[in-house]
């Protein structure tokens, strides 16, 4: 990693992505979005303003895909790589079932970035779930949040129910409520939006509530020219045509003509998912229902990567069959080409340049199209295109004068300008040579990081550019949000409030100096039964300043100071199993349990007043395992009974924080006064029980990791961190 240079994390959640040899077209996630951030990531690595580039995606392990998917790091050049996190299993999901798991996957990502011990400078998440890790990123590390949309819920929702599709359907299949709603955050909260085309911003974010308030950026992706070249330069210099290129040329041939009966014809090309807005059997019946064309030309389409069509999800398995079906309505034995597979990174530059040279069309049928990488691949390698007059082609065919726009739902008018370009041959030629040249100009990777870290920039204070340093944003850098605050430090407190900070007056004032003096080696924090705002209540009431870390409500609620941000991951991590009705239920039984006033009782904590006599802990312990009911009871101070989810507790929280924030136990001290602090105190961190604490404590006398001070309150705080030689 170089030091110098701003740090950019990219972020595209859904795993299968890597630097060579990408699977494109093998489901629906790994559409144009996964070549775009491969790319881009390997193309800001060579700006001279940037020192480092993650990409961060999803880690799986799955015998059904590659191995290489389950690398943790992979680097892909001396200062950018792939940096893969783990959530909800190790199997591959598709994207829309992984909603339940971003915040395992923002607890993991900012465990990563602590054990790194360097702040990424910008969060730039891609697509709406990568958008929402970003979002919860920059916030929590107080970094800016870019975003790329790649395409927008409520487009595709307007869309799917155009097609038919019920509203409960499309809910089931793409989770496109939890989608939109979240959007509609991202936008809001995005300290800037990059689009590839003018209609992005007009009909996809303008369906927003938000959209009109946002800033955006028009910066279109680039393509590698090296790869996507014209189709000439392979038929005159012979040095380009290596051993490898030759072989591939072969494969394609052999592939393609297996179908055709009579391979000389040029041929119409298509090259997309196997998705159904992509319209294919569109295409198709165009081909099929025009007899002159099928003269014309042969048609190939590359729908995706398939071994069995059984085993495709149901999208992807409708469209091919529906495929097949038109084959054979149609009768385009001879004439149709619809190969299983290609590989992307060797395959496709030479299939657009075969198509090329047979003086063919690329024809992109898609409804809709948020951008069209291929049109533009296609294009740098002199292919003539047809594409839909709905999203970004309507901004590349005005760059590059490079073919002709149609309303996608109109086979005639598909089936007419593939017609127009394939007759006339000095039509062909103007559109290819416009296409050669209009890409090179419009359409390359370091036009686009110029901007784009242009805008990184203007979004940073003092962030240097081109060597010169640029006036930035005015963010506050006086008090750092958590993630920035706690990653380096590497000592932790962690305090009960009642009876252990607060009950002396003079030795408080004399800890919170302390705290203070060493701040920039330790974080501290409360842990107490206490809700939040009486938590908030006993800090005003003391003059304690909002510490780092407050775990409340006896550990199932845990904030961020300074601005109070509640930790979700956690809210998520203690769900599990949580059933509070039916122990409350459960609970009924037993007359002598008071339930509490409603403002001790939160959503993970059940508490109520009991007397323990006649072994009443016991009878409802008994209870709540007859019933199944997974959850922790915790008694302390003669009186006080709460319920928590099994994974909760002041201790747990603790763990939580060490694990999420790289700290050794060796360097976390806990201290407490009671038994609900038993759990915390009896863990892995070093335990320090104030002098004034209750009988319920006595047990831990002799624990080699637990010091019992002689000091009450603060003063036996103090006297705990000398002992530990945390100060």
């Amino acid at each position: 990693m170089r030091k110098d240079g701003l740090y950019i994390q990219l972020i595209s959640i859904h795993g299968l992505i890597r630097s060579t040899s990408l699977e494109l077209g093998r489901d629906a996630d790994t559409g144009g979005q996964t070549k775009y951030v491969v790319e881009l990531a390997k193309a800001l690595a060579r700006h001279e303003d940037i020192g480092q580039v993650d990409l961060v995606t999803r880690l799986i392990v799955d015998k059904r895909v590659s191995d290489d998917y389950g690398v943790q790091i992979e680097e892909i050049s001396d200062n950018a790589r792939i940096v893969r996190i783990q959530c909800g299993g190790r199997k591959y999901q598709r994207k829309e079932l992984l909603w339940p798991h971003m915040e395992e996957f923002i607890d993991k990502s900012i465990k990563f970035i602590t054990s790194e011990e360097q702040v990424p400078d910008v969060f730039h998440g891609h697509y709406a779930d990568a958008g929402y890790v970003a979002m919860q990123l920059a916030a929590a590390f107080d970094a800016p949040f870019f975003f790329t949309g790649h395409s927008m819920g409520r487009n595709k929702l307007a869309k799917l129910v155009g097609d038919g599709m019920k509203k409960s359907e499309i809910n089931r299949q793409y989770k496109i409520d939890t989608r939109i709603d979240m959007e509609e955050r991202i936008i809001a909260k995005a300290d800037m939006i990059i689009t590839s085309t003018q209609q992005e911003i007009d009909k996809q974010y303008g369906l927003y509530e938000n959209g009109p308030k946002a800033e955006y950026a028009v910066i279109p992706p680039g393509i590698d020219l090296d790869t996507f070249y014209p189709y000439y330069d392979s038929q005159f210099d012979a040095d380009l045509l290596t051993e490898e290129s030759k072989q591939v040329k072969l494969t394609l041939k052999n592939e393609l003509y297996r179908f055709w009966t009579h391979p000389e014809k040029p041929f119409i090309l298509a090259l997309c998912r196997s998705d159904h807005r992509k319209n294919i059997t569109g295409l198709i019946e165009a081909y099929g229902t025009n007899k002159e064309l099928q003269a014309l030309a042969n048609l190939a389409i590359f729908a995706g990567i398939r071994q069995d069509i059984n085993g495709m999800e149901e999208n992807e398995k409708g469209v091919l069959t529906d495929m097949l079906l038109q084959m054979d309505r149609h009768d385009l034995y001879g004439k149709l080409a619809i190969p299983k597979k290609h590989d992307f990174s060797t395959e496709v530059p030479a299939l657009y340049r075969m198509c090329a040279q047979s003086h063919g069309v690329f024809v992109n049928p898609a409804l809709v199209e948020p951008f069209g990488l291929t049109l533009i691949e296609a294009s740098a390698c002199g292919l003539p295109i047809v594409a839909t007059n709905d999203g970004g082609p309507v901004d590349i065919v005005r760059n590059c004068a490079n073919g002709i726009l149609v309303d996608a739902r109109s086979t005639e008018a598909i089936a007419e300008a593939i017609r127009k370009i394939l007759i006339d041959p000095e039509l062909w030629d103007t559109f290819s040579n416009n296409g050669i040249n209009g890409v090179r100009s419009h359409y390359s990777w370091n036009a686009h990081c110029q901007r784009t870290v242009s805008h990184y920039c203007r979004s940073l204070p003092d962030c240097r550019q081109n060597g010169q340093k640029k006036p930035g944003s005015n963010r506050r850098q006086d008090r750092p949000s958590f993630g920035k605050r706690l990653t380096g430090i590497k000592k932790l407190l962690i305090t009960d409030i009642d009876n252990t900070l607060i009950g002396d007056n003079e030795s408080l004032a004399q800890l919170l100096d302390l705290l203070d003096e060493h701040r920039r080696e330790m974080a501290w924090g409360v842990a107490t039964g206490r809700s939040l705002e009486l938590t908030l209540e006993a800090m005003t009431e003391f003059n304690i300043p909002i510490p780092d870390v407050l775990i409340c409500s006896v550990g199932t609620e845990l904030y961020y100071g300074p601005d109070l941000r509640m930790d979700k991951g956690w809210q998520q991590h203690i769900s599990n199993q949580w059933k509070p009705e039916k122990i409350k239920e459960c609970l009924t039984e037993f007359p002598w349990l008071v339930f509490q006033e409603a403002e001790g009782q939160r959503s993970h904590k059940i508490s109520y007043y009991l007397e323990n006599i006649d072994n009443r802990l016991e009878k409802i312990q008994k209870s709540l395992d007859e019933h199944r009911l997974r959850c922790q009871v915790i008694y302390s101070h003669g009186q006080f009974l709460d319920i928590l989810p099994h994974r909760a507790s002041k201790g747990k929280a603790v763990n939580y924080i060490q694990y999420k924030y790289d700290f050794l136990p060796r360097h976390v001290m806990v201290a407490g006064d009671s038994g609900n602090d038993t759990d915390m105190l009896s863990g892995r961190a070093r335990g320090l029980i104030v002098g004034n604490h209750s009988e319920e404590l006595e047990h831990l006398k002799g624990s080699p990791r637990t010091y019992f001070a002689k000091g009450h309150c603060a003063a036996g705080i103090i006297e705990g961190l000398h002992n530990f030689g945390l100060i």
